[in-house]
């Protein structure tokens, strides 16, 4: 199984368009080889490398095996959990001190999770455990904005 954007390479840069700080909206993924023993996906956008420990920014569960993401699009019929702004949303990019690495996480699960929307990361993993047939990841990084005019 492999996860996929158009909008930058495995490893590289997100784009500024795609951070809090830009027009916070999230990027197109496409999700690939996706093993037909799959019932439901999931996807968590996490940051290790934030100050206080693991910031998670997207959480999205209940995905179709065929689903894709349009760019500021969630799949029809997915469920969005709480990012770490307590929010059921995507919230981009916004590292506040050096460059952090994101991983988009997506997990292949043998059911579709009895979860409403809006859990937290706990309840979605807790729900997941047992359940997951395969993983994939794509990281980008992504520094602060430049603030003043250098010379």
């Amino acid at each position: 199984m492999r996860i996929v954007c158009p909008a930058f390479p495995e490893g590289g840069t997100i784009p500024s368009y795609y951070a809090k700080a830009g027009d916070n909206i999230s990027p197109p993924l496409v999700l690939c080889e996706v093993p037909p023993a799959a019932r439901s996906l999931a996807l968590i956008l996490e940051d290790p490398d934030a100050p206080r420990g693991l910031f998670t920014h997207w959480i999205v569960f209940n995905l179709r095996p065929d689903a894709t993401f349009g760019e500021n699009q969630v799949p029809r019929g997915a469920r969005q959990g709480k990012n770490s702004w307590d929010e059921p949303r995507y919230g981009g990019p916004q590292p506040p001190d050096r460059e952090h690495r994101y991983f988009f996480r997506l997990f292949a699960l043998d059911d579709i999770l009895d979860l409403p929307d809006g859990v937290t990361r706990d309840e979605l993993e807790a729900a997941m455990c047992g359940h997951v047939i395969t993983q994939a990841a794509l990281m980008g990084r992504h520094a602060p904005l430049a603030t003043g005019a250098s010379d």
